[in-house]
């Protein structure tokens, strides 16, 4: 998708007050406390939720509708975020800068060893994204947007795995096939 298609999907939908992923929200209290990193950050809920956790986040998108909402909305409320517009295709996270890195829904597979080097000694990684069930239940379809079975664990297996699931999740608003990952750095 291009950076207009993605400023106009945050143009309509786009409230960084919103409530952040369950599998952040089951795992804050394992995290290490520090700077943390948000990939893709979208509405900026994640974000949100880690800085009133005590995290100094960085967070990042492509969308420059994204980044100036989520900007307000943590400046506002006197957050420590600093959002920055960016194509992370291209983009290269300092190394070992970071306590977390959270990666929801994005995937672009060479970021993967950025992230590991990313990871401060003790860093966690939380990552949740599509599998490629997905397309049996809707967008996305590309496959290039979606986890071959074990791919994402296969993809940080240098870092010491807590926790990893493939599943498909039925909500009443609807269902997917997603891959969670939460792994440190030792």
């Amino acid at each position: 998708m291009t950076q207009k298609t993605w400023d106009e999907k945050y143009t309509s939908a786009c409230d960084p007050s919103g409530k952040p992923s369950p599998f952040l929200e089951e795992n804050i209290n394992r995290l290490p406390q520090g700077k943390a990193l948000d990939l893709a950050m979208g509405s900026g809920r994640n974000a949100l939720f880690l800085a009133t956790h005590g995290y100094a986040v960085d967070a990042l998108d492509y969308s420059a509708v994204a980044v100036d909402t989520v900007r307000s909305f943590a400046q506002k409320k006197s957050l420590p975020i600093h959002v920055t517009q960016t194509d992370l295709t291209h983009y290269q996270i300092p190394e070992d800068t970071y306590d977390v890195i959270i990666n929801f829904y994005f995937l672009e597979r060479r970021l993967a060893p950025r992230i590991t080097q990313g990871l401060t000694k003790g860093g966690m990684l939380l990552f949740e994204t599509y599998t490629t069930e997905q397309s049996h239940y809707g967008r996305p379809h590309n496959p290039d947007y979606l986890l071959q079975p074990n791919e994402l664990l296969h993809s940080f297996i240098d870092l010491q795995i807590i926790y990893y699931h493939e599943r498909v999740v039925t909500s009443p608003e609807e269902t997917k096939a997603i891959a969670s990952l939460l792994a440190q750095k030792v």
